[in-house]
């Protein structure tokens, strides 16, 4: 895979992400030119802020874990990250996010895999839960640590594939592509990820890299 098909899949994800949300103002937006019931205009104008602020947030995640987020500088506030997980999974309240992560600032690249690997971890937790999110510095290497804990946990296999091991043949399926990202931003600075096993009631996701 190439540079411009990974840029293709991970604008496919956006757009995937954001069509709900986008398609709610929408919908909003033309109840609100119809509707004459005052109560009724104000839950319309609630639900377009709320759907505004989904939007607003998921686009603020997807800039710091896919993008440029964070400038031209080789690091960004840990802060940052952590307002964009709660962003993008704290909205809705169904997933409660545990941060024990101590650093000020962490490398761009270490900041996208740690936010691609909460991602994946998060997007499992199909029926909400927990995800605790750590970091640390052990023997000269720095341990990105995700955890997640919900009613039920459905970890994609192709996803689960692509993360220990890259793409097969240069293909790489468009719901794999943060995956695959967090494989080679892993893999290119000499580190690696590890995760439980499938029949784990709990998902662990591991990453260390060079510190």
């Amino acid at each position: 895979m190439n540079a411009i098909d990974l840029a293709s899949l991970l604008c496919s994800r956006l757009c995937h992400d954001l069509l709900s949300p986008v398609g709610a103002l929408n919908n909003g937006l033309e109840l609100m030119a119809d509707e004459q019931d005052p109560e009724m205009r104000e839950r319309c104008l609630e639900l377009l802020a709320e759907s505004a602020k989904a939007s607003a947030n998921k686009l603020k995640f997807f800039r710091l874990a896919f993008g440029a987020g964070g400038g031209y500088g080789a690091s960004i506030d840990t802060q940052e990250a952590r307002a964009a997980l709660e962003g993008l999974f704290g909205g809705d309240h169904k997933v409660d996010l545990g941060w024990m992560v101590s650093a000020d600032s962490l490398s761009k690249n270490a900041t996208k895999l740690l936010l691609n690997l909460a991602l994946i971890a998060g997007d499992a937790l199909v029926r909400g839960g927990r995800l605790d999110v750590g970091v640390e510095v052990a023997d000269g290497r720095l341990e990105l640590v995700i955890r997640g804990e919900g009613p039920r946990i459905l970890l994609d296999p192709k996803i689960r594939e692509t993360i220990i091991k890259g793409s097969a043949n240069g293909e790489v399926e468009p719901r794999a592509a943060g995956a695959w990202l967090a494989y080679t931003l892993a893999t290119e600075a000499g580190g690696s990820i590890r995760l439980s096993d499938p029949s784990d009631d709990v998902l662990m996701i591991g990453a260390t890299l060079p510190a």
